[in-house]
């Protein structure tokens, strides 16, 4: 069960900077947020905004579905060439995403228990999709496929698409290449140009898809 909960004590953030560390091992390079600075954080935050490798799975299913963030740009190789652990030899694709914390989608996701709302919330909320909800969108076109582990383009004509990430790309970049840059390059010419074509990411389904709306 993950747990998201705002951090008081040095020691919380001491143990947060050592998780940082043991996922991306930064080495003798500088850590994106240093222990300081996450103390000297500002309070009162409405939208919060982020990248992250689109090919990793569990990142997107935490960001979309959990959190409810929902990205706003494919930035193709945005960070040039990475040396840490986890990116060595791919290309450092991202998704700019955006947190709006005000959001009623965002607010309902982030609800522990269903509480008594106003008239007013409630139409707003009956919006929402359920928490923890990932179904895949009655309709739906698979526009990219996990075929034998392989990306598989298909039609992209549809008023609501799903493009798939591998299962662990991060495994994948060591076991073979060949096909992690072939993952990369798929989701940069299928996900990255139905945003370019101004196509709105609504959600991660399935735990395997995201799900591309035309708005």
């Amino acid at each position: 069960m993950v747990e998201v909960r705002e951090l008081h004590e040095m020691a919380e953030f001491e143990q947060l900077d050592a998780l940082f560390d043991g996922i991306w091992h930064f080495g003798t390079g500088a850590p994106p947020i240093t222990v300081e600075l996450m103390r000297a954080l500002e309070r009162g935050l409405e939208r919060i905004t982020w990248t992250y490798d689109p090919l990793m799975r569990r990142n997107a299913h935490f960001n979309l579905a959990k959190l409810g963030a929902r990205p706003s740009e494919y930035l193709p190789c945005f960070y040039g060439v990475m040396d840490d652990a986890i990116n060595r030899g791919d290309e450092s694709d991202r998704l700019l995403t955006a947190w709006p914390l005000s959001d009623p989608r965002v607010e309902a996701l982030a609800r522990p228990e269903p509480l008594v709302e106003t008239s007013a919330r409630v139409d707003a909320l009956a919006r929402v999709e359920p928490r923890g909800s990932d179904a895949l969108p009655p309709g739906a076109v698979v526009a990219l496929a996990d075929v034998g582990g392989r990306p598989v383009a298909g039609p992209v004509d549809a008023g609501v698409v799903l493009v798939a990430v591998p299962a662990d790309i991060a495994g994948l970049r060591g076991a073979d290449p060949g096909t992690a840059k072939a993952w990369r390059h798929a989701v940069r010419d299928v996900l990255g140009g139905l945003m370019a074509e101004g196509r709105a990411v609504t959600g991660f389904a399935g735990k395997s898809y995201y799900v591309v709306e035309r708005t």
